[in-house]
């Protein structure tokens, strides 16, 4: 079976699927590709869940068209994943810009195939200061990633770890590792992609959207999250999402699908078999 589906304009949409069971589709946060859930998938599929996770279009494997970097293609191009494998009763997991990514897909695209929701570390409902959302995280800050990426991207893949997975925390646990691994998935994906989604990830409104989802949906975040901040995110998700229940993650940075991974593993595992 080819691991490519063709989106709407044509693009070749890169996915992994493997295990038996009900399935759980992952989409990943930015800059990364389908492989940060590594830890999540084999730990899932070895519990008798079937797992799917695709590359966003510009990243990783994924083909990298001139356009089509907005929330809405970004959900049409999952769309054609969920379809193409014409799955059903699916949980769609999605941290950081992935939980926005599901999140339009359920308004966008429905429920018929999809049951729950497990948004991590979420952008949503709105992670800008802007529209309204003055306490949300600056323009300046963004702009800042803007230049960097443009200046040395491969530097800022290896500098922004520091900050993701919290290795600049007093006696935050480190490994090298996870900083290669984060470059190589940044690099493996397209400039002109990564720069585009800055945009959807820090200005994207989906407050009005997000009343309307019915559907029970695990909000999980980090307390110590300096990329994303919990009190602008999930902690006001949790307050507009009708069927929500909030998580919170003790010392956990953003990368806490990395660092707490076993913790995360077991939430999954529980909240899928419910």
């Amino acid at each position: 079976m080819t691991n490519f589906v063709a989106a709407k304009d044509g693009a070749q949409i890169y996915f992994r699927d493997f295990g038996e069971g009900r399935p759980i589709v992952f989409s990943h946060g930015w800059p990364l590709n389908s492989d940060a859930w590594d830890g999540q998938m084999q730990f899932l599929a070895n519990a008798g869940f079937r797992v799917i996770a695709h590359d966003r279009r510009g990243h990783g494997r994924s083909d990298q068209p001139a356009a089509g970097y907005d929330m809405d293609t970004f959900a049409d191009d999952l769309a054609a994943v969920i379809d193409a494998l014409d799955l059903k009763d699916a949980i769609l997991v999605g941290h950081s810009m992935g939980g926005g990514e599901i999140v339009r897909y359920v308004t966008r695209h429905g429920t018929g195939r999809v049951s729950k929701l497990a948004l991590l570390g979420a952008i949503t409902p709105l992670m800008g200061a802007t529209a309204g959302n003055a306490d949300g995280v600056p323009i300046a800050v963004v702009d800042g990633v803007r230049t960097a990426l443009m200046d040395n991207r491969s530097q800022l893949f290896l500098d922004f770890p520091e900050a993701f997975f919290g290795l600049d925390q007093d006696g935050a646990a480190r490994s090298e590792g996870w900083r290669m691994a984060f470059w190589r998935q940044g690099m493996s994906g397209g400039l002109h992609a990564q720069y585009a989604c800055i945009e959807q990830f820090w200005a994207t409104d989906f407050r009005e959207e997000m009343k309307a989802i019915s559907l029970p949906v695990l909000v999980i975040h980090g307390d110590a999250d300096h990329i994303v901040p919990l009190e602008t995110t999930s902690r006001r998700a949790a307050e507009i999402l009708p069927n929500a229940t909030l998580k919170i993650y003790e010392g956990a940075s953003h990368g806490f699908p990395v660092t707490h991974q076993a913790q995360l593993n077991a939430d999954l595992a529980q909240f899928a078999g419910d």
